[in-house]
Protein backbone atom coordinates (compact mmCIF):
# COMPACT_ATOMS: atom_id res chain seq x y z
CA UNK A 1 0.00 0.00 0.00
CA UNK A 2 1.12 3.53 -1.08
CA UNK A 3 2.70 5.08 2.70
CA UNK A 4 1.22 8.72 0.90
CA UNK A 5 -2.63 6.92 1.50
CA UNK A 6 -1.47 5.84 4.74
CA UNK A 7 -0.77 9.20 5.63
CA UNK A 8 -3.93 10.91 4.30
CA UNK A 9 -6.45 8.35 5.31
CA UNK A 10 -4.60 7.28 9.08
CA UNK A 11 -5.90 8.61 11.44
CA UNK A 12 -9.35 9.20 10.02
CA UNK A 13 -11.97 11.50 10.10
CA UNK A 14 -15.09 9.65 12.08
CA UNK A 15 -17.55 10.92 8.76
CA UNK A 16 -15.12 8.88 6.98
CA UNK A 17 -14.25 6.09 8.62
CA UNK A 18 -18.18 5.45 8.88
CA UNK A 19 -18.49 6.28 5.09
CA UNK A 20 -15.70 3.47 4.27
CA UNK A 21 -17.44 1.13 7.25
CA UNK A 22 -20.74 0.96 5.30
CA UNK A 23 -19.05 -0.17 2.00
CA UNK A 24 -18.59 -3.96 2.54
CA UNK A 25 -21.68 -3.91 1.07
CA UNK A 26 -22.49 -1.80 -2.20
CA UNK A 27 -24.26 1.32 -1.14
CA UNK A 28 -25.16 4.89 -2.16
CA UNK A 29 -24.75 7.88 -0.63
CA UNK A 30 -28.07 8.44 0.74
CA UNK A 31 -28.07 4.94 2.15
CA UNK A 32 -24.62 5.49 3.71
CA UNK A 33 -25.98 8.53 5.24
CA UNK A 34 -29.03 6.62 6.93
CA UNK A 35 -27.18 3.42 8.16
CA UNK A 36 -24.57 6.07 9.87
CA UNK A 37 -27.45 7.64 11.37
CA UNK A 38 -28.47 4.75 12.53
CA UNK A 39 -25.63 3.04 14.07
CA UNK A 40 -24.94 5.85 16.07
CA UNK A 41 -28.33 6.46 17.29
CA UNK A 42 -28.44 9.90 15.12
CA UNK A 43 -25.21 11.29 17.26
CA UNK A 44 -23.39 11.56 13.55
CA UNK A 45 -24.90 13.05 10.76
CA UNK A 46 -22.99 13.25 7.60
CA UNK A 47 -23.77 16.42 5.31
CA UNK A 48 -24.78 15.63 1.37
CA UNK A 49 -21.53 17.85 0.89
CA UNK A 50 -19.51 15.60 3.24
CA UNK A 51 -20.61 12.66 1.68
CA UNK A 52 -20.37 13.16 -2.26
CA UNK A 53 -16.93 15.15 -1.16
CA UNK A 54 -15.52 12.15 0.36
CA UNK A 55 -16.49 9.37 -1.61
CA UNK A 56 -15.50 11.34 -4.73
CA UNK A 57 -12.07 11.51 -2.91
CA UNK A 58 -11.84 7.77 -1.74
CA UNK A 59 -13.00 6.82 -4.97
CA UNK A 60 -10.02 9.18 -6.66
CA UNK A 61 -7.81 7.46 -4.34
CA UNK A 62 -8.46 3.96 -5.04
CA UNK A 63 -10.48 2.86 -1.74
CA UNK A 64 -13.45 2.39 -3.13
CA UNK A 65 -14.92 1.64 -6.62
CA UNK A 66 -18.23 2.49 -8.49
CA UNK A 67 -20.53 -0.55 -8.74
CA UNK A 68 -23.08 0.68 -11.14
CA UNK A 69 -25.83 3.30 -11.20
CA UNK A 70 -29.35 1.91 -10.43
CA UNK A 71 -32.23 4.63 -10.53
CA UNK A 72 -29.84 7.78 -10.95
CA UNK A 73 -27.70 7.00 -7.67
CA UNK A 74 -24.18 5.45 -8.06
CA UNK A 75 -23.54 2.34 -6.02
CA UNK A 76 -19.73 2.41 -4.22
CA UNK A 77 -17.91 -0.54 -2.77
CA UNK A 78 -14.56 -0.62 -0.80
CA UNK A 79 -11.65 -1.77 -2.45
CA UNK A 80 -8.65 -4.14 -0.87
CA UNK A 81 -7.00 -0.81 -0.52
CA UNK A 82 -9.73 0.48 1.36
CA UNK A 83 -9.52 -2.46 3.54
CA UNK A 84 -6.27 -2.17 4.21
CA UNK A 85 -6.42 1.30 5.15
CA UNK A 86 -9.99 0.55 7.11
CA UNK A 87 -8.16 -1.97 9.04
CA UNK A 88 -5.24 -0.02 10.33
CA UNK A 89 -7.83 2.52 11.39
CA UNK A 90 -9.62 -0.25 13.07
CA UNK A 91 -5.93 -1.01 14.97
CA UNK A 92 -5.12 2.43 15.53
CA UNK A 93 -8.80 2.94 17.40
CA UNK A 94 -8.57 -0.41 19.22
CA UNK A 95 -5.00 0.61 20.43
CA UNK A 96 -5.97 3.90 21.59
CA UNK A 97 -9.26 2.23 23.50
CA UNK A 98 -7.32 -0.24 25.25
CA UNK A 99 -4.55 2.32 26.36
CA UNK A 100 -7.36 4.67 27.52
CA UNK A 101 -8.19 1.61 30.08
CA UNK A 102 -4.72 0.85 31.47
CA UNK A 103 -3.81 -2.21 28.58
CA UNK A 104 -0.43 -2.03 26.57
CA UNK A 105 -0.73 -3.82 23.30
CA UNK A 106 2.69 -5.41 22.35
CA UNK A 107 3.23 -5.91 18.67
Amino acid sequence: MDSKLKRIYVPMTESGFYILFCLHEPQHGYGISQQVRHMTNGELIISAGTMYGTLSKMEKDGLISFVKETEKRKLYQITATGKEILELELHRIERLYKNSKGEIIHE
